[in-house]
Parts: structure tokens; C-alpha cells; sequence
């Protein structure tokens, strides 16, 4: 069922709506998205390019020969990755508003991927409001945690 759904960059500046019509996402490993994030993976959502409306614009970077990549100059979030030939383009799961909605099913650039980085749930995790060097920062600089 299509739903439109909103997302944009860190800052605010590059805002878009876009057409979705399920929740299949993907991760790519490969050596050019790590290096583009800095991460050891980067979520994606493959959509047809038609189906993205910009409020502004992202920045785009010519990655490489044959792709271009979307990002907000003012704050550097990552927003697409796309072939400029084709039809459909890749936005960052991150990069949405709400991307709750999405799943994994599949993985590109498995030849870069780090093993021990896929699986990490068994890792003890915190949560950010228990972090009180974190919090007390927040509420010193604006009165409350970021939503």
C-alpha cells in the first residue's frame, strides 16, 4: 500500500516527500558507502525517482564514474545514492522521518562487509536519557533531550 512519507537532513535545509510502497530496505557494504559515511554499512531504500519530491534539492557529490550521491552541504548527512541513467535512486533510511517502517532483506557489497559488525544485538546497549553526560549537556544548551 503506498503511503508518503517525509524525511530530510540533520540540519533541516533539504526536506523531501516521498511515495512508499512496502517496507523492503537493504544494506550496502561496499568499500565507496563506507567511505561516503564513515560507517561499516548504510541503510537503504531503492524508490523511483518519480516518486521523491524535493523542497530543496541535496547537494550532490559525483561519487564516482557511473554515480552521484545526495547530501546537505550545511550539516553532511547522506541522503541518496543513484545512477544518474537510472529510473529508480536510493534514499537513507536514516534520513526519514519515520524509518521505523522499514526491514533489511538483502545486502549489497557483502565482498566489504565486517562479519563481526552484522549481528550486534547480543552487545549490551543504553539508552541516551540514561547517559548523564550526554543528558546534562542537552539540558544545559536547550532545556531539553533531542527528539
Amino acid at each position: 500500500m503506498a503511503e508518503e512519507m517525509t524525511g530530510g537532513c540533520q540540519c533541516g535545509r533539504i526536506r523531501y516527500r516521498a511515495t512508499v510502497d512496502d517496507d523492503e530496505a537493504y544494506l550496502c557494504h561496499c568499500r565507496m558507502c563506507q567511505r561516503a559515511t564513515g560507517g561499516v554499512s548504510i541503510a537503504f531504500k531503492s524508490i523511483a525517482k518519480t516518486r521523491v519530491a524535493w523542497e530543496r534539492e541535496p547537494d550532490l557529490y559525483r561519487s564516482s564514474p557511473i554515480a552521484e550521491r545526495g547530501f546537505c552541504s550545511t550539516c553532511g548527512t547522506p541522503l541518496t545514492f543513484w545512477f544518474p541513467d537510472a529510473p529508480h535512486m536510493d534514499l537513507t533510511v536514516g534520513s526519514f522521518d519515520d524509518p521505523w517502517r522499514f526491514k533489511p532483506t538483502s545486502h549489497s557489497g557483502s565482498e566489504s562487509w565486517h562479519r563481526d559488525w552484522l549481528d550486534t544485538s547480543p552487545l549490551p546497549a543504553s539508552r541516551t536519557d540514561e547517559n548523564p553526560n550526554v543528558v546534562r549537556r542537552w539540558m544545559d544548551k536547550v532545556g531539553k533531550l533531542p527528539d
